[in-house]
């Protein structure tokens, strides 16, 4: 099942930024404009992450962030014009997982996202499956059939995100901010190295699962 995000916000050009940039990373969006109508979407929904901004209309971003951590233990991403600290703390306070102080980067809430769902997928220890490989996030191991793949810590980083995003071409810079982050300043070629080491791996297990070069572009896992 895709991974789905609520944002909460009622600057629709920033939404509007922050859906494209959500979407290109191929997670699904839904939107609200006011906290009670993300309430209500919460209510009736399951997300994987919620992106909410302190500053709403009616319901404030304070008090839903603190409805929807009495009621769910969905991540949640608090957007605030706030620079001044005591702001910060009340959220995390009240259950928020982390902030953004705009204004932001998109790489660096993308980054962020990704943080956020990455302890999420820790917390739910839910295993990732294609073909015969399967990553098991609670035991931070990969195995093919009945071997368990000896992967370094950024190969097994690199064979996530391309197993959560199998059948889709990911450009080089996608994996690089997505594996190595958003303010890495090294090569590209730093996943080519790493594509062909998991490659090597990949083959030497007798894994029906392959990472295909797309030329100009980047990589796509396929089983």
């Amino acid at each position: 099942m895709p991974v789905q995000i609520l944002v909460v916000d009622d600057e629709r050009p920033l939404v509007e930024s922050i859906r494209f940039a959500l979407e290109r990373e191929g997670y699904q969006v839904v939107e609200a404009q006011d906290g009670v109508a993300a309430l209500e979407l919460a209510r009736s929904q399951r997300f994987d992450l919620v992106i909410l901004d302190v500053m709403l209309p009616g319901m404030s971003g304070f008090e839903l962030c603190r409805v929807l951590r009495q009621e769910s233990d969905v991540p949640i991403l608090l957007l605030t014009a706030r620079t001044d600290e005591s702001d910060r703390v009340v959220g995390l306070d009240l259950g928020a997982d982390d902030y953004v102080t705009k204004p932001f980067s998109m790489r660096e809430l993308m980054a962020r996202v990704r943080a956020a769902l990455r302890r999420r997928g820790m917390q739910q220890a839910t295993p990732l499956s294609v073909g015969d490989v399967v990553l098991d996030p609670a035991r931070h191991e990969v195995r093919c059939g009945d071997r368990v793949l000896p992967l370094a810590p950024k190969e097994y980083d690199l064979l996530e995100v391309l197993l959560r995003h199998a059948g889709r071409v990911l450009s080089r810079g996608q994996l690089l901010e997505q594996v190595w982050g958003y303010d890495y300043a090294g090569d590209e070629r730093t996943v080519d190295v790493h594509v062909s080491w998991l490659r090597r791996k990949l083959r030497e297990a007798g894994s029906s699962v392959r990472i295909e070069a797309v030329r100009g572009v980047g990589y796509r896992l396929e089983a």
